[in-house]
């Protein structure tokens, strides 16, 4: 006797995970964000803001070593996330300009100027890269 099993139509791919878990992140890191520059009364605004203190800064370095092994991505990002949020921290405190809301922008937007300075570089040696080897006659 043969058992009939009831498919759903839709396709699960193994593969979907990483960027689950990358989404998943991604919006927990913005709502740590919104509740620590908002002041709001929630249990979740310490933990979430130091998710996106932690993570931000994080996923910077991980992008910008692509190359890594990824047990060593994971440990220079979070070193380096720890050695960014202390820098910003102590530079803010000897400077007497400290504030919550100054620290969290501070980190946020040196993490996004990371993000957007590997962006620009990948994408000009790529283009760079390809001129090059157009002129060598290697690439149609």
């Amino acid at each position: 006797m043969r058992t009939i099993g009831v498919t759903t139509g839709i396709k699960r791919s193994s593969s979907d995970g990483p960027y689950l878990l990358a989404g998943a992140c991604a919006v927990l890191g913005g709502a740590g964000l919104v509740l620590a520059l908002s002041h709001a009364d929630s249990p979740l605004r310490g933990p979430l803001a130091l998710f996106f203190l932690l993570a931000a800064p994080g996923a910077a370095f991980a992008a910008a070593l692509r190359g890594l092994d990824p047990w060593a991505r994971v440990l220079t990002s979070a070193a380096g996330a720890i050695a960014v949020v202390m820098l910003v921290s102590q530079g803010m405190l000897a400077v007497h300009r400290w504030s919550v809301d100054g620290g969290v922008l501070a980190v946020g937007i040196l993490s996004g100027s990371a993000f957007l300075l590997q962006w620009a570089v990948r994408r000009l040696r790529g283009g760079v890269a390809r001129d090059i080897m157009k002129r060598m006659g290697k690439i149609h």
